[in-house]
């Protein structure tokens, strides 16, 4: 929800572009620009009022494909069906996040489909995180399927951490997904003149600069999610806790930053708002 009262959709043209990437990977047919825009502008003119005007909040919008053929067996369909859902929706995390680095279930290899935004990612990761959640975590930091030493991201998130005042991310991967928010943070940044680092990341690193004091801000990003803070990190049977984010990091900055340019109360200088015509 716009401040004028309006309603703007936040950078729908990355996220068809992602879509169109993720059904690619599923052999599943691109969605034409055009039908995936005309849906998101004629749906959000019936659930306009559904839009939250509630800081914090927004419509969460969930374009889908599945196949429709009537057979059993294992090819790609012939047939398709596109839809697009939405759900209010307040902050996805409402307090910081307590996480444990994953060090033996996979969510994804290498030359699997780990960047594609599809179902069997969030299969995979169901029971290791029912499993995290017993033990008293949110969510789980997830590593690398060779060694699980290397960070990827977190439940819904892609994750950031800044070392030494350097902003630290995991580099892209096919086991890693390409998240929005991820880039719009990144971009905002750059613009800032910040330090930036997408690289590989390892817990030991985390946990080495955590206990050297380097270690600041630790924190996920995601649609969802949008900037929610790291308070807690297991590893190896061992809880350690994080200093809270500071009012003048980078953490709490960016997260306003975005508010602002998705509410319409900062000027947008990516062209990443679009607006929903009456």
């Amino acid at each position: 929800r716009q401040a004028d009262g309006g309603v703007a959709i936040f950078r729908p043209d990355a996220n068809w572009r992602r879509f169109n990437t993720s059904a690619a990977r599923m052999a599943m047919p691109e969605v034409p620009e055009e039908l995936f825009m005309q849906g998101l502008q004629e749906l959000l003119k019936l659930d306009e009022a559904w839009v939250p005007n509630v800081p914090g909040s927004s419509l969460y919008l969930r374009p889908f494909i599945f196949a429709t053929d009537g057979f059993l067996g294992v090819r790609p369909s012939a047939t398709y069906h596109f839809g697009i859902i939405t759900c209010p929706v307040a902050a996805f995390f409402n307090q910081p996040l307590r996480v444990r680095f994953e060090q033996h279930y996979v969510r994804a290899a290498p030359g699997g489909a780990g960047y594609a935004k599809n179902a069997g990612n969030y299969g995979a990761a169901m029971l290791p995180t029912k499993l995290a959640q017993q033990d008293g975590y949110h969510q789980l930091l997830w590593t690398d399927a060779s060694e699980h030493q290397y960070i990827e991201e977190s439940g819904a998130m892609n994750v950031m951490f800044v070392i030494d005042g350097v902003i630290t991310t995991p580099a892209l991967s096919t086991s890693i997904l390409d998240g929005i928010t991820r880039r719009s943070v990144l971009q905002l940044a750059h613009d800032w003149g910040l330090l930036v680092e997408e690289r590989r990341v390892s817990s030991r690193e985390i946990i080495a600069a955590l206990e050297a004091s380097k270690l600041t801000e630790a924190f996920g990003v995601g649609t969802a999610a949008t900037v929610a803070p790291i308070a807690t990190i297991g590893y190896e049977g061992q809880d350690y806790d994080l200093p809270a984010l500071p009012a003048d990091g980078f953490a709490r900055r960016v997260g306003a930053a975005l508010d602002a340019i998705r509410t319409g109360q900062a000027p947008d200088p990516h062209g990443w708002m679009v607006a929903v015509s009456g």
